[in-house]
């Protein structure tokens, strides 16, 4: 048996233990069948499973991969592993806390940008109020924003022919939007509807779930390494491993590649369009900016509550008081950090952005490349 069938059913395995582990998987089927007419395996002995296959690989990509899997495995066997040796075994980068400073830094720069009277808390809360979506319509404006960002995508490369997606709403889930992919290149998304969303916020959606993001990312991927060159290892994206954070950073990053000027204005005219209020875009994308540094609260708080010790109640409050959100945005913040799956996750989203942003630079090329081939953590670590 190949080393990447292998790390197929190691995967495969794994996600037998944790609901959500297995993001998506179109790899061959019968190796799920496999899979699915098994007992459970014992946790230590998929530690011990993955230990040996890493052990034969040689240094690249599917090693990288495998090392994310063999931590995960250790973690779920119970073994003494920290919260920061997790995350950095699992995706290649070590979770630090941020220092306070950066922060009120980031709410001095609000302070001068948010218009209106009250605390920071309160006008940012208002801004965010005036352009909020309401739920049973974000559906609708993200179907008409999609093409849009479709056709900037194709612009920069060819998609793969038949690639296809659909939009629905869900509720009550610790995330904001998530990808389906379901392989044969297509994509369900699905949209959070509990979140407040504003109409901005709909455009980055777009860009990060679908185009050009995870869904353009995934198709290309399955129709270039998977159908055109056997590369099946890509026929499986697992939780904890690094080729989440390039998926993150990817999505992250690579709104700013595709949108131009036209293509923002012809955004907006459709988020107007369906009677939500986008006033002064220009400020819009300062306070967004301004707003940026914030994202890593969340992994604050991670490392707070699992090397610190520190209460949930305080790790909220220390969420809500640095995010400028609601108590309800910070419980569902601190929801995440401490979600099984997804407690290490928090890192990739600002992991990923500022790996991604530092490695495509100017050069969409550099994007084109994070879209279609497998790169490691140390590549895009070797460009900033």
């Amino acid at each position: 048996m190949s080393a990447a069938e292998q790390y197929l059913l190691l995967g495969l395995r794994l996600g037998k233990h944790v609901d959500g582990l297995v993001d998506a998987y179109y790899g061959p089927p019968e190796l799920q069948a496999q899979v699915d007419s098994e007992e459970k395996i014992d946790p230590s002995q998929l530690a011990a499973d993955a230990d040996a296959l890493l052990a034969g690989l040689e240094d690249g990509w599917l090693f990288d991969q495998v090392h994310g899997c063999a931590t995960y495995a250790h973690v779920l066997a119970g073994d003494p592993i920290s919260y920061s040796d997790e995350v950095e075994g699992c995706y290649g980068v070590r979770p630090q806390r941020v220092a306070d400073s950066v922060y009120a830094e980031a709410h001095a720069r609000l302070d001068e940008l948010l218009p209106g009277e009250g605390s920071l808390f309160e006008r940012r809360q208002a801004w965010r109020e005036r352009h909020l979506c309401p739920g049973d319509q974000a559906v609708a404006v993200l179907d008409d924003l999609v093409p849009v960002l479709r056709a900037r995508t194709y612009a920069l490369l060819e998609l793969p022919a038949g690639e296809e997606l659909s939009v629905d709403p869900v509720q009550d889930e610790p995330w904001w939007a998530f990808n389906y992919y379901h392989g044969d290149l297509r994509s369900r998304v699905v949209l959070n509807t509990d979140v407040p969303t504003t109409g901005l916020d709909l455009l980055q959606l777009v860009g990060h779930e679908v185009y050009p993001g995870h869904h353009t990312e995934h198709a290309l991927k399955e129709q270039l390494l998977v159908r055109d060159q056997g590369r099946i290892e890509e026929a499986i994206q697992l939780v904890p491993t690094p080729q989440a954070v390039l998926s993150e950073g990817i999505a992250e990053a690579g709104l700013a590649v595709v949108l131009d000027d036209a293509a923002k204005e012809e955004a907006y005219a459709i988020i107007r369009g369906h009677g939500l209020r986008l006033d002064d875009p220009g400020l819009a994308e300062q306070i967004s900016k301004a707003v940026e540094p914030l994202g890593t609260v969340g992994v604050d708080a991670a490392l707070m509550i699992h090397e610190e010790g520190v209460s949930v109640a305080e790790a909220q409050a220390y969420v809500e008081k640095w995010s400028l959100g609601t108590t309800e945005q910070a419980q569902h913040s601190v929801r995440f950090v401490t979600d099984p799956t997804w407690r290490a996750y928090v890192i990739t989203y600002t992991a990923g952005r500022e790996l991604c942003r530092a490695y495509i630079g100017d050069d969409p090329a550099r994007f084109r490349t994070l879209l279609t081939e497998h790169v490691r953590i140390g590549d895009l670590r070797a460009a900033r």
